[in-house]
């Protein structure tokens, strides 16, 4: 790694948009989990809780400091992981340097490899944290095998490409709820203060009957080229991961899923169909999956309606039959305020939340980690992969090019990559090109995804 490399990470991290405030094939899981209760405090050892960083990107570092801004106990890194050398020696670096040694991390406790996961995890207690903030891909495989070892989880969105893997995921967050294990997702704007304010007045009855949620945030596709010829392809397709969808979901999901979320979170319920629309950047021998823009609709039971596309602002506006209200604003800054009527202008508001006290980053890690040491309930994952099979309904209807129903997604099994479990470096990849060397695209009519 060169300095400019490490000086440009550094400075990533500082900046990341977590940073709101200063650092300081599925298991049997129900039959094989132990049936503890997991305590803070760790009987005859130090009362310290234990991170596994799986996955050593740039969200994963922002959760560890996220984590440790807010820990009202004793928290310290203890392993990292990754597919690659260099994502765990770059993050080694850049948490210690500005962490401090409940950052330090020793080599004997930095993994790589596809199974790298395995020996991060096997590396905790049970009642340590595994952070899964690498792929989307392997998330399921990475959270059965965390229940199974009774470690608590924090998995970061998106959670699972296809409806296959949600489901995997959904079984795997019911283990965790039996064995008392807490669970927590990367949707973070439902633990926002002020967001919960709004909640509490639509619920009131202050808008009035919701009648349409509009949410917007640009997220082109952008252009990918050819693979060279010298590379291993299931890791230049992981590291291209955006324009995959067996990979990431796709640019659909990873970029809009939170506004989706806020969505169904106003309706107070889960969409019954979706229809959309898209289209591919023109531009010749472009290898991504993507649409280059996605306008979707999902309507639900009582009639109302949610649009979702990818175009400025970046913002979440809902539509009551008494007046308007502002949601969710620029990378998901709490601008949370009603106006006096339909008119979006700051000068009819009559009511604005107060000022946050953390960011919802934090704020999840708070309500997270207290729920530890109280022993609360706390299991976010249903909520979450309901949100997940919404945004997957969502990308289908548009690249499949007709109207998808909940009841549809909710019984699909479909995979992207059924042998995603056995990924090795070196094995063929799950997406190949055709003769002409062409990946497969979504052509409405003819895809199927759900």
């Amino acid at each position: 790694m060169t300095a400019q490399t490490s000086a440009v990470d550094s400075a990533r991290f500082l900046t990341s948009r977590r940073q709101v405030v200063k650092l300081g094939g599925a298991i049997a899981l129900g039959s094989t989990l132990p049936a503890w209760r997991v305590p803070w405090v760790h009987a005859g050892e130090e009362n310290t809780i234990r991170l596994a960083l799986i996955g050593c990107g740039g969200r994963g570092r922002g959760a560890v400091g996220d984590a440790f801004s807010v820990a009202p106990g004793p928290i310290q890194l203890h392993a990292l992981a990754d597919l690659t050398a260099d994502r765990v020696t770059m993050s080694q670096k850049v948490l210690q340097n500005h962490l401090g040694e409940r950052a330090a991390v020793p080599e004997d406790r930095c993994f790589v490899g596809f199974d790298a996961f395995r020996h991060a995890i096997d590396s905790l207690r049970p009642g340590d944290i595994a952070m899964l903030t690498g792929y989307a891909f392997c998330r399921p495989q990475h959270i059965e095998y965390a229940v199974s070892k009774g470690v608590h989880v924090f998995m970061e969105k998106t959670f699972a490409p296809d409806p296959a893997g949600c489901h995997r995921i959904l079984a795997a967050g019911k283990a965790a709820e039996e064995a008392n294990l807490k669970i927590a997702a990367g949707l973070q704007c439902r633990h926002s203060v002020a967001r919960q304010a709004l909640i509490d007045k639509i619920r009131a009855g202050a808008l009035g009957d919701i009648e349409k949620v509009r949410a917007t945030r640009v997220c082109g596709a952008g252009f990918l080229a050819y693979p060279p010829d010298d590379v291993d392809h299931v890791l230049w397709q992981i590291h291209n991961r955006m324009h995959f969808l067996w990979a990431s979901a796709g640019i659909l999901l990873e970029m809009l899923i939170h506004q989706i979320d806020e969505c169904c979170w106003v309706m107070d319920a889960w969409p019954v169909s979706a229809t959309g629309k898209g289209n591919r950047d023109d531009r010749p021998n472009n290898c991504s999956q993507n649409f280059e823009h996605y306008d979707i609709e999902y309507t639900f039971a009582d009639g109302g309606k949610a649009s979702v596309e990818s175009v400025q602002p970046f913002a979440t506006f809902i539509f009551g039959s008494k007046r308007a209200a502002q949601f969710s604003g620029d990378v998901h800054r709490a601008t949370v305020h009603t106006y006096k009527g339909h008119e979006l202008d700051n000068a009819q508001i009559d009511w604005a939340a107060e000022r946050e006290p953390r960011g919802p980053w934090q704020a999840q890690w708070k309500n997270f980690l207290e729920a530890i040491l109280e022993d609360r309930s706390f299991n976010e994952t249903d909520r979450a992969i309901k949100a997940n099979l919404t945004s997957i309904m969502g990308r289908a209807a548009a690249h499949m090019g007709r109207t998808v129903t909940w009841q549809e997604v909710v019984d699909s099994r479909f995979a992207f990559a059924p042998q995603v479990d056995e990924l090795e470096f070196g094995s063929p990849a799950p997406v190949q090109p055709d003769a002409a060397g062409r990946f497969p695209v979504p052509v409405p009519g003819q895809w199927v995804e759900v």
